[in-house]
């Protein structure tokens, strides 16, 4: 053996023994210390000691949402004497730049608004119809029993854009030029990428890179995500964005920007005309209610699923849940029971009201919700409902609150569903496109059933809360179908248990997949009761035991943000999730 060779072989020997010895010494965790990493390991000086932070208060002017670059925006327009709309839309069309995988201008919009002049509140569903070529004959055709969840038969015209011009132009006091500027430069110039916003960048990896328009937007060298704390740029999309400043809403359904989408949906294989977006319209809507212990509790009607948390409210109402406890066997077992009964209706009933007559009425009325009150067995789970559709047990949404020094409240929700929406971006205007109309049923017989022009189902809700006809409460929680059942666990938080607006976000989830849905899909068994690791193990045995199937789960639990309103002391208390990026800023 050569002396070389011979110096090589004892270099790797020594190199395997160091190797040896450092798996002998190098520690290994065990399940109680794995446990215990997963802890934050600090200790507050005040109670809740296990709260993730302070209450944010401020008198003059709040804003919540899931970026903190977002929020700093809003308080910018605030502090320069915008008011609560202004602002809103700000905070929207910047989330639509460093969130892009969760919202953006392909996407759709919801609001809640309290206009303090007017002493009123009002609602807007500003979400696209299908295209009036898209039609169940024409899914038949192709040999399909449902719409794609993903590509440019999933689309839906994104109605984001309408709803920007229809609150600037009803309840907005700056022009849409000067709200829109923050968002263009910073798509421009470049913004660094979060922690948790890298996380899901890098996850849609895959499917990017697999569609030309979405590798050219969203990829670097159309190959790679931008990782935690990397510059990234939306130039495209600063465009767009300049052309909405310059001329308004035509600009996305009238004029350049509707040109290219329909342009790269006839090269993609889409459905989309011109039609579809000269036709686009927002509407303006009636918010509804429920009163749950002397606080009305207000959602928008279908094609949301809004009033599902009114009708589980009303289902556990009569129910001492104080006394139960958070996180213990009998709320969670009765939040699960009740979540089946409300999710089963709203799989038979919810619809675009314009086309279908929804009972909205009669599904959040008491009576309703004693007589189907009886079918919850507090000793027992329900056996008849089953497994739904996971299309839209996940969703990529965001949500922001603002409330401004003359009491204007503002609850927003905007999205494109799923993670970049339905995966295709039209690379000439810099933006995905949604999968919204992948939630139509081709049952005929279905009242969500797809016909030509009709609003799809829609899982994206803001929430208000009033209390003595006043603003109390302004919140949200992002996410799929975890939207109303992240609504309902919220309000327990706070008006059953006691907690403030940050700790009532801050407490361990619960969610139930499962049921059947507006899809068309049937459920068929117990379903599947997820936790988050801070639901005890002593807990989830006893659901066990009472015939539910549990399973501990990260991610998936909703995106909070809230805002509450103290008249008394003049003082606004704002939260936001710490499973999110978010930030709540005040002055």
């Amino acid at each position: 053996m050569s002396q070389p060779t011979c110096n090589r072989t004892l270099l790797q020997l020594i190199t395997l023994i160091l190797f040896a010895v450092t798996l002998m010494t190098e520690p290994v965790l065990d399940a109680q210390t794995q446990d215990l990493s997963r802890q934050a390991g600090y200790d507050r000086p005040v109670t809740p000691f296990n709260q993730s932070r302070s209450v944010v208060v401020a008198k003059n002017g709040l804003v919540a949402t899931s970026h903190p670059l977002a929020a700093q925006t809003g308080l910018d327009i605030l502090k320069a004497g915008g008011n609560a709309m202004d602002a809103a839309i700000a905070v929207n069309a910047m989330l639509g730049v460093v969130e892009p995988m969760s919202n953006g201008i392909g996407g759709d919009l919801f609001c809640i608004y309290w206009d303090n002049k007017s002493q009123k509140l009002y609602g807007l569903n500003a979400s696209g119809r299908s295209p009036y070529k898209a039609t169940r004959e024409y899914f038949a055709q192709k040999g399909l029993d449902e719409i794609p969840l993903f590509g440019p038969l999933a689309w839906s015209i994104p109605g984001c854009v309408s709803g920007w011009q229809a609150l600037n132009e009803r309840f907005g006091s700056v022009p849409l030029k000067q709200i829109l500027a923050p968002s263009i430069h910073t798509a421009r110039e470049g913004f660094p990428v979060s922690e948790v916003i890298a996380h899901y960048w890098k996850v849609s990896t895959p499917s990017l890179a697999a569609e030309s328009g979405s590798a050219q937007i969203y990829l670097i060298d159309g190959k790679y995500p931008p990782g935690f704390g990397e510059i990234y740029r939306l130039p495209k999309l600063a465009d767009s964005y300049q052309l909405i400043a310059e001329q308004g809403a035509d600009a996305f359904y009238r004029g350049k920007i509707a040109q290219a989408i329909v342009a790269y949906s006839d090269q993609v294989g889409g459905l989309f005309t011109m039609n579809d977006f000269l036709d686009h319209k927002a509407t303006w809507v009636d918010p509804v209610s429920t009163n749950y212990r002397g606080y009305d509790v207000w959602e928008l009607p279908p094609s949301g699923q809004g009033i599902a948390a009114l009708q589980m409210l009303n289902l556990i109402e009569p129910y001492d849940v104080k006394r139960m406890g958070p996180a213990s066997p009998d709320w969670l077992h009765l939040f699960s029971e009740a979540k089946k009964l409300a999710f089963e209706d709203r799989a038979k009933f919810y619809a675009d009201i314009d086309v279908v007559d929804v009972p909205v009425d009669v599904l959040i009325s008491k009576a309703y919700a004693k007589q189907r009150g009886v079918n919850i067995d507090m000793q027992q789970a329900n056996q008849n409902v089953g497994h739904g559709d996971p299309r839209i047990q996940n969703g990529d949404t965001v949500y922001l609150t603002v409330v401004d020094k003359d009491r204007n409240c503002c609850s927003l929700i905007q999205s494109i569903f799923h993670g970049f929406g339905s995966k295709v971006t039209v690379p000439e205007v810099g933006f995905a496109i949604q999968n919204r109309g992948a939630l139509f049923s081709l049952d005929e017989n279905h009242p969500n059933r797809l016909e030509p022009h009709k609003r799809p189902f829609h899982t994206i809700i803001p929430a208000m809360v009033t209390k003595d006809n006043q603003p109390h409460f302004c919140f949200g929680v992002m996410g799929g179908d975890m939207q109303p059942q992240g609504h309902v666990q919220i309000l327990i938080n706070m008006i059953d248990f006691g907690m403030n607006v940050q700790h009532a976000g801050d407490l361990a989830r619960i969610r139930h997949l499962g049921s059947s849905t507006p899809t068309g899909k049937q459920g068929n068994g117990l379903g599947i009761v997820e936790v988050e690791s801070g639901i005890p193990n002593s807990v989830v045995k006893e659901l066990q035991s009472r015939g539910h199937e549990v399973r501990r789960s990260i991610g998936g639990f909703g995106g909070y943000q809230g805002i509450l309103i103290d008249h008394k002391n003049g003082v606004l208390h704002g939260a936001t999730e710490p499973r999110k990026d978010g930030a709540a800023v005040g002055y």
